[in-house]
């Protein structure tokens, strides 16, 4: 299906430019877009360089199996056929928590390293499992507690309350969250999307054979234990491991505190911000020092496991250059293609359109042209959001309910495009159905959460 995207959306970019007289902006947004892409991928590298030497030390320290371990029954049910002692799995589990935290640098990095896990465990090279369906939903839906281009975007502004849109983005991005992944799980059962049993052959690949054999024990829920008493049998903790440990937890929830309410240390703060709600306070501080404390947590629980953590996490971080090899190519060709599309003035044709029938069910007019590119671009859309807080006020319902739309939507076929291709999908199944379902389903979803908690 992607590629019918991609090819539907060149050709319709130079028919509706050469007709329109603007066959001239087409192919310079054709230069510009394939520029971005490649400065984008270079930011990416230092990015994935660091994520991904963390992932390593989470890997080799044992810590992924003990996440994986809290969070079984939920990810057995999501993943069913990944084993839960898997570094798929482990990769998921984190790639959920920092979308979940709203850390995009994170997050991506991620993403992009439980695909390739997921890509050990997939029989059928370049056709898209269900579990990397899934995934992708996830991340084009994820459940977002902290907006923080948004709450930036309308605290510039100088709005009364930028901080307003938390709890309606929450709500929203948990209404499209759970519609992405029932319609994953509903399409991967169709008669389309559906794949094919595969025989069960004899291979001298080793590889193949305990897949599946753990695949088959998977759903038992045992293999998850026994690698987390495996891991404390082959890595014994360093002296007073449980001291430190503790001594760190102790420091982070004292930072947080001091973070989230500096009166308490005599630090100055605004009327503004003492009449906030204090659970607000926290996620606030929670979401600045995320980043830094997961720099710290990783190495340290690998040290303390005696892993050579310098040296691990370096191998972990040659992956990166590495993967934006292999996406490099993916990102220009759609950046390229919806950049085009836009300059031919495709994304205000199809506002036009469809205007009819969201005025007959009260979607805002104004947020028409928001919603349909977000899915297709986060920089042309942020521009929008900045034009409505502009021209309506930060303070105001539209404003508002473009914010909250913004911070539950995601750039749907950018991720596809990036997760798929960093390991050569080339049928995507059902991977695009269900991320259009949640960017049809979150924007509806946060104008009707807006209309009941700002009107």
């Amino acid at each position: 299906m992607l590629n019918y995207i991609w090819l539907a959306l060149i050709g319709l970019a130079i028919l509706m430019g050469g007709f329109s007289g603007n066959i001239g902006a087409v192919g310079t947004a054709a230069i510009d877009s394939a520029n971005k892409a490649v400065v984008l991928a270079g930011g990416l590298v230092a990015i994935m360089t660091l994520w991904l030497g963390l992932m390593r030390l989470a890997d080799k320290s044992g810590l992924v199996h003990r996440l994986g371990l809290a969070l079984k029954p939920i990810m057995t049910w999501l993943f069913p056929e990944v084993p839960p002692d898997h570094p798929a799995m482990g990769a998921i589990i984190l790639n959920v928590a920092a979308n979940i935290l709203g850390l995009n640098n994170a997050a991506t990095p991620l993403g992009l390293r439980a695909m390739g896990e997921l890509e050990k465990l997939n029989r059928r090279p370049g056709v898209a499992t269900n579990a990397m369906c899934m995934l992708l939903a996830i991340n084009t839906s994820s459940i977002t507690l902290i907006p923080v281009t948004v709450i930036g975007l309308l605290a510039l502004a100088h709005g009364k309350n930028p901080t307003a849109v938390i709890g309606t983005s929450l709500a929203a991005t948990a209404v499209a969250h759970l519609a992405a992944i029932g319609a994953c799980k509903l399409l991967e059962r169709s008669r389309f999307y559906r794949l094919p049993e595969l025989p069960r052959q004899t291979t001298t690949d080793p590889s193949l054979e305990e897949l599946d054999e753990a695949t088959a024990t998977s759903s038992e829920g045992k293999k998850i234990e026994e690698e987390a008493l495996r891991t404390d049998a082959t890595l014994p903790w360093a002296p007073f491991s449980a001291v430190i440990l503790f001594i760190t937890a102790f420091l982070f929830v004292a930072m947080l505190l001091i973070t989230a309410f500096p009166e308490w240390i005599g630090r100055p703060i605004t009327p503004e911000e003492a009449n906030r709600f204090f659970l607000l306070r926290l996620i606030d501080a929670l979401s600045v020092l995320a980043i830094p404390w997961l720099i710290l947590f990783f190495p340290l629980y690998a040290a303390l496991r005696r892993i050579p953590v310098y040296e691990e996490f370096v191998e972990g971080g040659k992956e990166g250059f590495q993967v934006i090899l292999r996406i490099l190519p993916y990102i220009v060709g759609m950046l390229v293609a919806i950049g085009m599309f836009t300059a031919a003035g495709g994304m205000d044709f199809i506002t036009r359109l469809v205007q009819p029938v969201t005025n007959l069910f009260g979607f805002p007019p104004q947020l028409v042209p928001l919603a349909l590119i977000r899915p297709f671009s986060g920089a042309a859309s942020l521009p929008l959001l900045k034009n409505i807080v502009d021209q309506f006020g930060p303070d105001s319902f539209l404003s508002l309910t473009a914010g909250t739309m913004y911070g539950c939507s995601e750039t749907t076929f950018y991720v596809i495009a990036v997760y798929f291709g960093s390991v050569g999908i080339r049928k995507t199944r059902h991977a695009i159905p269900a991320g259009i379902v949640a960017d049809i389903v979150g924007p509806i979803a946060a104008v009707l959460i807006c209309r009941a908690v700002f009107l």
